[in-house]
């Protein structure tokens, strides 16, 4: 059984692994919830919804549908047996509609049939079923402010005198703009399978980022105990925050309907309902005012970020906090003064998007930085570069910026992209050129990690090794296509120092886990990492006792590598010493649990330390504008992106990718368009609620020239591995390509163009074109 001692091989965490389900992905092989195979007498669910964005609702025919082919059930808020509510802060936020029609498109009764056909036909004519009263509706934020309409009061951010250093300094700006919504358009879209259990209880197979809210929402809609309730989710099709919070409804409204027809029933939406009914990026719309220097160094700022909320509150409060704690970007603003309002509209109820609410508030004071370069005819880097934080300054809300790699990271960025030859050589291109121009950007990001509510920092998992040596984990965290699973395996591999294949991911579950936060807020392997590492490292712990015994020396000098333990000369292959451990009656499986230390925040102020650390990046982006018809080509994209001591290379380098492609699809093509309320049969209607209407980026808006890399410094916080989040920040990065094509308007211009977001060809003849 002994051998010599062999030699540690490299580490497991930090090299370049392919996601756990990439074969099956390519394969075709991965079940995703639609794949699950149905139950004998399987029902099917849809939804009627509401055909007014604003309405006294009077009645709904429910007996006219059950009369309909192939229907075995309707139902309206009325029937519920608990709540009808499923807002997840608020109780804001009705299952069904009761009393009042919100919006065009919000769900007002479920019918439920034999096959999916038959009850989205019935669905279908909803318009015949539902009698209500027509009432004014508000669709822009603009309308609703005016209106004094809001989900949530009013919030502020100060630090200093603004005003006073506003009307001091040597130059003054003011600036109104509007930055636009997203629509996370997930590839799976949002779907529900429920299954009754014995004594009432409820199994939900759900595609959600937050199980354990889907297990609280639903059990009070069935009202019963949570324990009634087991969420299950293996993996997603994609999330991107539209299946945080908003996965409820559908997992409510299936769980009803399985529960009044003692039936499995599936609910699954196709794209227009889902577009219909769901909500997405938080639209903005700003107003700042700015003093600065000569060098273009911000002395005082005051704004008003004003988002669209939707018909209720959602996540609305923590977006806005993120976005007024982001304004700051990556710059030092000596006296600010921030007015936050979340607008209540007629609308889908806007929710969480990668970022919640950071972008858009960081959008924000670049475009303020942009102006101030341009109004100082200087290049906006230099004056970005003038603005930044210096280490140990501190944020509006009161955090101090601990270690702020961005001078460097800039500094390398610059030279690796050669931006100043090729500031040069666009300045001379655009020179000669009367019809195509260029235009070029450099924009930095800092990004905070952690949720801005202190207490969801948390999260638990489970390792069990099995007689056999393999070992299965289990943790709270969902599994989105983001490689969460990969990277908590091979922190639990290298703990036990096992070869990856030995380590196995299972499906999320509240049975396994409770109390789980979402995986949302980049913190998906801070925390589940850290939870399994915990646990995987009490399994050690033991089986180093076991072997430190045998062997007559202390357990810590024992070593785990490459499934074998190592100790006092003698070696002991990993499974082997499972076996020792089950016939000693050593316990071969632990539960792990970690919460983020050091935060604070006090919502009332809005001050404190929210963010365990921040994770920073930054872009070059190089354009190719035809200023006859507006559209705009990505010739070439360098990036740096802060992840720490990555976990897995490959997995991090797709992430800010994506990311960045996707922040530049919300910037510069994807638009979400309401018909006006202006009396015509589509009045309030999303008129782009289907691929044909809504512009997504494709492989063919890739810059031919995309070069990214990360930065590599490992983070002085004690986060997992010193790695750094990578989810949400690379999303800000993309700004440069924004910037970049506002750049090559202003050659084209002369002057500071009014040019809003997103970029479409239409914004940019417009902003070319006007006065």
């Amino acid at each position: 059984m002994n051998k010599p001692v062999e030699a540690i091989p490299q580490a497991l965490v930090g090299s370049a692994r392919a996601h756990e389900s990439a074969h099956l992905h390519v394969a075709g092989a991965a079940p995703y919830t639609d794949d699950i195979p149905e139950r004998a007498g399987t029902l099917h669910a849809a939804l009627g919804l509401s055909p007014l964005a604003h309405g006294r609702l009077l009645r709904v025919d429910l007996t006219a549908i059950r009369a309909l082919p192939g229907v075995v059930d309707a139902f309206a808020a009325a029937d519920l047996p608990g709540v009808n509510d499923c807002g997840p802060l608020l109780k804001d936020d009705p299952i069904l509609a009761e009393g009042e029609l919100r919006y065009r498109g919000q769900p007002v009764f479920a019918v439920v049939a034999r096959t999916r056909d038959a009850a989205r036909r019935a669905a279908a004519r909803a318009k015949e079923f539902i009698e209500a009263e027509p009432l004014p509706a508000l669709l822009t934020a603009l309308e609703a402010h005016a209106a004094g309409q809001y989900v949530i009061p009013p919030m502020h951010l100060a630090r200093g005198d603004a005003r006073a250093a506003i009307a001091q300094a040597p130059h003054h700006i003011q600036l109104q703009f509007e930055l636009g919504g997203q629509e996370q358009f997930y590839l799976e879209g949002q779907i529900s399978y429920a299954v009754p259990e014995e004594d009432g209880g409820m199994t939900l197979f759900c595609s959600t980022q937050h199980p354990s809210e889907m297990q609280h929402l639903v059990a009070h809609a069935l009202h019963r105990p949570s324990h009634a309730v087991q969420v299950v989710c293996r993996r997603m099709g994609g999330g991107f925050g539209g299946k945080e919070s908003q996965s409820a409804l559908f997992a409510c409204v299936a769980a009803v309907a399985a529960h009044r027809s003692k039936a499995p029933v599936k609910l699954r939406l196709d794209r227009d309902d889902d577009f219909l009914i769901t909500g997405r990026r938080h639209g903005f719309w700003f107003e700042v005012e700015a003093g600065f220097d000569d060098a273009g160094r911000i002395l005082g700022v005051e704004a008003t970020l004003l988002s669209n909320a939707g018909h209720s509150a959602d996540l609305s409060g923590p977006v806005l906090t993120r976005a007024l704690c982001h304004f700051d970007n990556a710059y030092w603003l000596p006296a600010v003064s921030l007015h936050g309002f979340a607008a209540k509209t007629n609308t889908q109820s806007n929710t969480a998007f990668r970022g919640f609410g950071g972008p858009q508030g960081a959008f924000a004071v670049e475009m303020l930085i942009d102006a101030i370069a341009r109004r100082l005819h200087q290049d906006a880097l230099a004056v970005r570069r003038a603005n930044l934080y210096t280490e140990g300054q501190c944020t509006p809300y009161g955090q101090p910026v601990e270690d702020f790699c961005l001078p460097e990271l800039i500094g390398e960025l610059e030279q690796t992209s050669a931006y100043a030859e090729r500031r040069a050589a666009v300045d001379a291109f655009n020179a000669a050129s009367p019809v195509l121009k260029k235009g070029l950007a450099l924009t930095p990001c800092k990004f905070g990690i952690s949720f801005n509510v202190v207490h969801l920092n948390q999260a638990g998992a489970l390792v069990h090794v099995y007689s056999d040596g393999s070992v299965l984990v289990n943790h709270g965290g969902t599994e989105m296509g983001q490689g969460l699973n990969t990277k908590v395996a091979m922190v639990v591999a290298q703990e036990l120092g096992l070869p990856l294949e030995r380590v196995r991911c299972s499906a999320t579950d509240t049975q396994k886990i409770a109390n789980t936060s979402a995986t949302a807020a980049s913190t998906g392997s801070d925390l589940n990492g850290k939870a399994a590492q915990a646990a995987a490292r009490t399994v050690r712990e033991r089986l180093a006792q076991l072997a430190a015994d045998g062997w007559g020396c202390a357990p810590g000098a024992v070593e785990f590598a490459q499934g074998q333990v190592r100790a006092a000369g003698q070696s002991i292959a990993w499974e082997a010493l499972v076996q020792q451990a089950y016939h000693a009656r050593v316990q071969l499986w632990s539960d792990g649990f970690y919460a983020t230390p050091g935060l604070s925040w006090d919502r009332a102020r809005l001050q404190g330390k929210p963010f365990y650390y921040f994770a920073h990046g930054a872009a070059v982006a190089e354009v190719l504008v035809d200023t006859l018809t507006g559209e705009y080509r990505l010739l070439r994209a360098d990036l740096l992106h802060d992840v720490g001591q990555s976990l897995n290379p490959a997995l991090d380098i797709g992430q800010v990718e994506g990311a960045f492609i996707q922040g530049m699809g919300w910037l510069t093509m994807e638009e979400l368009v309401w018909q006006p309320m202006d009396g015509s049969p589509k009045a309030g209607l999303l008129m782009t609620h289907a691929p044909s209407t809504y512009k997504i980026p494709t492989a063919n808006d890739c810059p031919p020239a995309f070069h990214t890399r990360l930065f590599g410094r490992p983070n002085a916080k004690d986060s997992i591995h010193r790695s750094k989040a990578v989810g949400e920040p690379p999303l800000l990065l993309p700004f440069s390509v924004f910037f970049a094509i506002k750049d090559a308007v202003a050659a084209a211009t002369g002057r500071e163009p009014p040019l809003m977001a997103p970029a479409t060809p239409e914004a940019v003849l417009k902003a070319l074109n006007s006065p």
